[in-house]
């Protein structure tokens, strides 16, 4: 018994630290295709933006600030594993840091997959408000007309899910709370097989959102930031944050 129970532990361990090689290569299109005979996938298949915080570049963002309190609002990199980008907020109540990719690169379509995922923590979980997502751009992401995003608002420590057209909803609560200084993992992934979009909270399912009310006549950009619920200085720290979509036929060309 003692003998097989350690053979079996013996093949376990072998697969999981084993390595797949493919070294004929791995292809995502045609074979008579431009890239068809390259042994690696085709990059132009999505389109993607991901910023692991590494580096950051200011002008790559529409930033938009209120500084009614003490202080003034600040970002920049941090020290800590994996790259991280702090933003904190003057001290006065509402004050905020919102940030938005300059251009509105992202389309919700019926047929093409779209996702969007996002680790951060804050220094208050309950008197902030966060959000993070797809959405217009628009100076005032908390209160947007069209979007797929998370929000967070002040006095509360769940997160939400909204997918929203013409100020028009459907959300979904996600079930763990926020905590103070914890990171989160947020994310979520259109499927067109069923048209839901299924959400993600710390890379575990939390539920499925119909596409009803999803913004299919909008560009949109990533947005995330953070506004005071109290006049205190909150802040925000972002681990990574990115977004990808299925490229359409036309763009694929």
């Amino acid at each position: 018994m003692l003998r097989a129970w350690c053979l079996q532990w013996s093949i376990y361990k072998e697969g999981l630290f084993m390595t797949t090689h493919f070294t004929s290569g791995v292809t995502n299109v045609g074979t008579d295709t431009t890239l068809g005979k390259i042994k690696m996938p085709a990059p132009h298949k999505y389109h993607s933006y991901f910023n692991d915080f590494d580096t950051y570049l200011a002008s790559d963002w529409t930033i938009t600030t209120t500084e009614d309190g003490t202080g003034s609002a600040t970002e920049a990199l941090a020290d800590g594993d994996g790259g991280l980008l702090l933003i904190t907020n003057a001290a006065g109540d509402n004050d905020h840091d919102f940030f938005q990719l300059v251009k509105e690169g992202f389309k919700y379509e019926t047929g093409k997959q779209l996702a969007f995922n996002m680790r951060f923590k804050t220094s208050d979980a309950t008197q902030s408000d966060i959000v993070g997502g797809l959405q217009l751009t628009d100076t005032t992401p908390l209160d947007v007309t069209d979007g797929i995003f998370f929000l967070k608002s002040d006095g509360g420590t769940t997160v939400t899910f909204i997918v929203e057209k013409d100020s028009t909803q459907s959300t979904l609560d996600l079930p763990n709370a926020l905590a103070d200084d914890t990171f989160m993992t947020i994310g979520f992934v259109y499927d067109p097989k069923d048209q839901k979009f299924h959400v993600f909270q710390n890379n575990v399912l939390a539920g499925t959102v119909v596409s009803t009310n999803a913004p299919d006549n909008e560009e949109m950009t990533l947005s995330f930031g953070i506004q005071n619920g109290a006049a205190a200085a909150k802040t925000l720290t972002v681990d990574y944050v990115g977004a990808m979509k299925e490229r359409t036929a036309v763009t694929e060309l």
